[in-house]
């Protein structure tokens, strides 16, 4: 896992931190305080998050995560890895070419967690997620979904139900058990 030093030394090539975890958990407040922090410190860093703000982005928003009925998970799927591509194409490439620190608010992991947790194969999103790049750092910030449940109870979401981010959850941990996520625990508020 990096460190400071290890940030100083890739700051001319960029440096690539997602962070995932459930809704409610405090991902957004964690992403935006991390780059105000390292603005503070003197790194050029920069906040961006999926569903992005482009077209497929603002869709996937707008008819996905807030409609009254859930789209088939396989479109959803791909929408999102759709999105991802743009994202990647329009921020984060450009951002990591002029040596920034990009932090996003969610990548490819929430994907894997909620689409897997639906029921698609694992192997099938990693393939049409082929596209995107390695972060060099990825954060899961976790909190039991009991927890989040209560956090999220005034807004309306199609993933608000405790079986569902239960198993969210557990793709989660299954990532953090094979070393590609760093866990960090977030049942406590952050101020």
């Amino acid at each position: 896992m990096p460190n400071v030093e290890g940030l100083t030394s890739m700051k001319k090539k960029g440096f690539f931190i997602c962070i995932e975890g459930l809704d409610g958990c405090g991902k957004t407040t964690q992403a935006r305080l991390l780059v105000k922090k390292l603005r503070q410190m003197g790194f050029d860093a920069v906040y961006t998050a999926e569903p992005s703000c482009g077209k497929i982005g603002r869709f996937i928003k707008k008819y996905c995560l807030h409609g009254e009925k859930r789209v088939s998970v396989v479109v959803e799927a791909l929408l999102f890895a759709a999105d991802r591509f743009e994202h990647i194409e329009n921020e984060i490439l450009p951002a990591l070419d002029k040596g920034k620190i990009v932090v996003s608010d969610r990548y490819i992991y929430s994907s894997l967690a909620y689409q897997g947790a639906a029921g698609l194969d694992l192997k099938w999103i990693k393939m049409i997620n082929k596209h995107a790049i390695e972060p060099n750092i990825a954060i899961f910030i976790d909190v039991e979904p009991e927890i989040v449940l209560q956090r999220l109870r005034r807004k309306k979401s199609v993933m608000e139900n405790l079986e569902t981010q239960r198993k969210v959850r557990k793709v989660y941990m299954d990532f953090v058990h094979k070393g590609e996520l760093v866990k960090i625990d977030g049942k406590n508020r952050w101020k």
